[in-house]
């Protein structure tokens, strides 16, 4: 293979995993790119791997040629930037190069998110990870602790490698095939585009997150300090908090009436508005459909954020409705479970669209600047014993 990446027909028919005839064949049907005096460019390669994977789908010539023609394959390019994994190792040369027991390496990597045969072809990039690994447990940090560090970074970066690519394909991909720009100049023009981004993803992440990271650290020593004001320390994994849910009310019938983008782009601003208003030491755990997860450490500071949120939002529709508890929760892989986490939810369940509904000890840690109409005692789904609830607003002098 030459400087400039340029290799001979058997080394290109290697890497795409087919006999030399058979990538002869397809260059002369047109499926790969001219060869360069016999021998194979990065992107011919890169070219001939999609084709490879859609024959073993299934798919025939005819219709891959209708594919590249149209540039639906173009993306593919971007492929031969990424990195290449020459050297592969097997699951008892990963455990005797990194001191890793190989259950404790396949429970590592099934708990970062990669499919069971990544243990069948480790490569060179796997070992380094696995020595950083290594050296974290040396330096006596928890197993049960990194295993749900490590499964929060795989699921975290599988969404942001997922939306890197859907975006590509929305917001480049598809915008050069609707003007109508050649299969291969197509794959050219994202192949340099990508080129250029690339480098810029790992610095952007690192910014991040070390801006959040500062910020967590902070949060945690306020809210420690905090929490051992509240009462008898938790148990190993738990943390006292305060849970707050938020939905759309009438979400449903919106879609029925407005249709489906419309009521996306409703779910989109409410999210976002959730977003850039939520007090310092709280933050979204996770949104499923129109509905948001919030958990912060101050209740006090949470339910002003509810009520004043409803003020701000007071003239749109469909009007959110939200539900806030505390309580003890049990910490794991980035999320928050229990009894107290299934309860706020409830509670929000039972709110109207525009109103807060709360649970006595939020009453009790809140501030006077806010009134809370006592309910009464409601048996909230799931729950045996009934559930003391409020709605809370603005006192009449802050109002």
């Amino acid at each position: 293979m030459t400087s400039d990446g340029v290799m001979s027909r058997s080394e290109a028919a290697r890497r795409v995993g087919v006999t030399a005839q058979t990538l002869a064949r397809w260059w002369q049907d047109g499926l790969v790119p001219q060869a360069r005096d016999g021998r194979w460019t990065p992107a011919a390669v890169a070219q001939a791997r999609i084709v490879a994977r859609l024959r073993e789908r299934g798919h025939a010539l005819d219709e891959i040629r209708r594919a590249i023609e149209s540039g639906r394959l173009a993306f593919g390019f971007v492929e031969e930037i990424l990195p290449t994994q020459e050297r592969a190792h097997t699951l008892e040369e990963a455990a005797a190069e990194t001191g890793l027991e190989p259950a404790l390496i396949e429970r590592l990597f099934l708990s970062m998110g990669f499919q069971a045969r990544a243990l069948e072809q480790i490569s060179d990039d796997d070992l380094e990870l696995l020595r950083h690994v290594a050296a974290v447990l040396s330096a006596g940090f928890p197993l049960v602790a990194l295993l749900q560090l490590v499964r929060v970074y795989g699921q975290a970066l599988a969404q942001m490698a997922d939306a890197e690519v859907r975006l590509f394909h929305l917001y480049v991909h598809e915008p050069l095939m609707r003007d109508g720009i050649p299969g291969w100049q197509m794959g050219e023009e994202m192949e340099e585009l990508a080129r250029a981004l690339l480098p810029l993803a790992s610095p952007i992440m690192e910014r991040v997150h070390q801006r959040f990271l500062t910020h967590f650290v902070e949060q945690d020593v306020v809210g420690h300090m905090e929490a051992d004001l509240d009462g008898a320390p938790l148990d190993l994994g738990r943390l006292r908090v305060a849970i707050a849910f938020a939905d759309l009310a009438g979400y449903t019938r919106l879609t029925e009436e407005a249709g489906e983008e419309e009521a996306v782009d409703a779910v989109e601003r409410f999210i976002e508005d959730v977003e850039v208003t939520l007090p310092d030491g709280a933050r979204v755990i996770k949104t499923i459909g129109d509905e948001v997860m919030i958990v912060g450490s101050d209740a006090a500071a949470l339910v002003d954020w509810a009520v004043g949120f409803q003020r701000l939002v007071a003239d749109r529709r469909p009007l959110p409705r939200i539900g806030l508890h505390y309580g003890p929760t049990l910490y794991r892989d980035g999320d928050y479970y229990g009894r107290e986490v299934n309860q706020a939810a409830r509670v929000a369940a039972r709110a109207a669209g525009g109103e807060v509904l709360v649970t006595r000890p939020v009453v009790d840690l809140a501030g006077p600047h806010l009134e809370f109409e006592r309910i009464g005692e409601v048996r909230l789904k799931g729950f045996e014993q009934p559930t003391e609830l409020f709605v809370a607003r603005p006192a009449p002098d802050d109002a």
